[in-house]
């Protein structure tokens, strides 16, 4: 017998920026993410947060127009 799963596809949202890079704790607030600095800093840490596909513990890390987060099975993209 064979079992067919249905994987949800994840959901996927823009995030203009008007400057050269965004900090990843920054995009996260500025996507209603996390209320604060310091929530976002926790999740990044607890190895929540994915950045072109990898996980990410660097709540500095900058992100460019064409990179791109995901937090539970939401991926944020930098435009």
């Amino acid at each position: 017998m064979k079992l067919k799963v249905k994987i949800a596809e994840k959901k996927q949202k823009d995030i203009p920026i008007t400057t050269e890079f965004i900090r990843l704790d920054s995009a996260m607030k500025l996507a209603d993410i996390a209320g604060t600095g310091g929530i976002a800093k926790m999740m990044i840490q607890d190895g929540e947060v994915k950045v072109n596909g990898e996980v990410c513990l660097s709540r500095g890390k900058k992100l460019r127009p064409g990179d791109s987060f995901e937090f539970e099975r939401v991926i944020y993209n930098i435009r």
